[in-house]
């Protein structure tokens, strides 16, 4: 059984008009709190088998009002989420309904959860750590199906087993220095140790910095590539962002500089989610209101992880073309030569000098050509080709990230202690701190205060 917590009861179906809507109660009390509220001729919830479920009412002991019909969950501590009782309590969708029920459950003993406060308990219980708990805040917010299976792939645990592989290499090694110093059977032995610190140190860095190799593309995973699509106006910006969303959300008229504002989308390439900001065409104008649009642009080209650069095909390049190819010098781009359903006028020859080895690719918003080279072209530029790499654990939480960062300078420490001669129970401190920061990835080493501040960044009743 879990730690003696209260009982706590939330919403745990997303806000709004819904089929079911469902009070989720968790804690000693849980059943028989439920059981006030049921009514079902004699039946008792108490009686029942646990992982049942039960047709009945919800009643308001107080005034015997009925509140709803509803199916009751009974699922009994330990094979729960929070490894103590739970009850389900399923109504029909609606937020009035719903609420009415949750304010029956709260005035009947049990008390409103803090956000996150379900997965919290999972987590004190013992039932997942805190990487896993993590993961679960990461499904909720996954954004396309990949970065569902990152999330997924870390809840799985695969993330914490190789966290507590790197702790467990370091504290064998903590161990042994221990030993050699307690029993110094050898003349060498500050040597010997010294070597076996560094040779570890080495290892244990080694794996954390491939780890963070994948924590870019964990992170693109997560939060999207913020993608700018940049062309001068009318090149048909807007007709390529409405292609890639399939719908139309851009505004598109034949009116030069008709897109006033940045436009964020998100649109799934490959698995990949493209962060869409569609940018007002960048150019010099004195109208205010398209003038704010142009700042903007420029503001997209600087944060943008990827720049779609595209260009009329059907006229010739202008000056106007060339300050966008400058201006957008360095950075990850991929240019489309768009309206290829009309007769080129565009010099391609003089495009490849400008832009050196960018891919091009051609495309047309009226007869979607192009629009697959692209998907592969934007797979390549960030994955190598293959976005369908499961196999990698990304890291893909700031958290993680900053930690194993940490960890990799504490190891980098040790190897800087070492070189310098520093005594072995100095460069020792700075291997313990790794082991530690690491193991705040898992929850295995972590503060009160850092679990609070974690878990109330859940929805409620989750």
């Amino acid at each position: 059984m879990g730690m003696d917590f209260d009982t706590i009861a939330a919403i745990s179906t997303p806000p709004g008009e819904g089929g079911i809507g469902i009070v989720r109660i968790s804690g000693d009390e849980a059943i028989e709190i439920a059981d006030k509220l049921y009514s079902m001729g004699k039946k008792s919830l108490a009686d029942q088998d646990t992982h049942t479920i039960h047709y009945g009412k919800v009643v308001n002991p107080k005034t015997g009002d009925i509140v709803d019909e509803v199916m009751v969950s009974v699922m009994r501590a330990p094979k729960t989420y929070t490894r103590e009782d739970v009850v389900e309590i399923n109504s029909h969708g609606g937020i009035l309904v719903v609420n009415k029920v949750l304010q029956v459950v709260l005035n009947n003993g049990a008390r409103l959860a803090e956000p996150g406060e379900f997965t919290k308990r999972a987590f004190l219980n013992g039932r997942i750590d805190l990487s896993q708990a993590e993961a679960v805040m990461d499904m909720i917010r996954a954004k396309t199906d990949r970065a569902m299976h990152v999330a997924v792939d870390q809840l799985d645990g695969q993330m914490a087993r190789l966290i507590r592989d790197l702790r467990q290499k370091i504290l064998d090694t903590l161990a042994q220095v221990e030993v050699n110093i307690d029993y110094p059977e050898y003349d060498d032995v500050e040597e010997m140790t010294s070597q076996l610190l560094e040779d570890k140190a080495r290892e244990v860095k080694a794996d954390i910095q491939k780890l963070l190799e994948t924590a870019q593309q964990g992170k693109i995973l997560r939060e999207g590539l913020a993608t700018a699509i940049i062309g001068r106006p009318n090149v048909g910006k807007s007709s390529l962002l409405n292609t890639l969303l399939r719908q139309d959300k851009a505004i598109v008229t034949d009116v030069a500089g008709t897109t006033r504002d940045v436009i964020e989308e998100y649109v799934n390439v490959k698995g990949v989610p493209l962060k869409l900001i569609d940018t007002a065409g960048i150019r010099e104008t004195d109208d205010e209101v398209e003038k704010i649009g142009v700042d903007r642009s420029r503001q997209a080209i600087q944060q943008a992880d990827l720049i779609l650069l595209v260009f009329n095909q059907s006229e010739k390049l202008t000056a106007e073309d060339e300050a966008l190819i400058e201006a957008t010098e360095g950075q990850n781009r991929i240019i489309l030569l768009n309206k290829t359903d009309l007769d080129q006028q565009l010099n391609v020859d003089k495009l490849s000098q400008l832009i050196a080895n960018d891919p091009i690719v051609s495309t047309s918003m009226m007869t979607q050509a192009g629009m697959d080279e692209l998907q592969d072209k934007i797979a390549e530029l960030f994955f190598s080709g293959q976005t369908g790499e499961r196999d990698a654990t990304y890291v893909s939480n700031t958290r993680h990230i900053a930690l194993l960062e940490e960890a990799e300078d504490a190891l980098s420490e040790v190897l800087n202690g070492i070189a310098l001669d520093m005594p072995v129970d100095l460069v020792q401190i700075d291997m313990r701190r790794a082991w530690d920061l690491l193991g705040e990835i898992t929850g295995d080493s972590v503060q009160d205060e850092l679990i609070t501040k974690l878990f109330s960044q859940f929805c409620l009743g989750k």
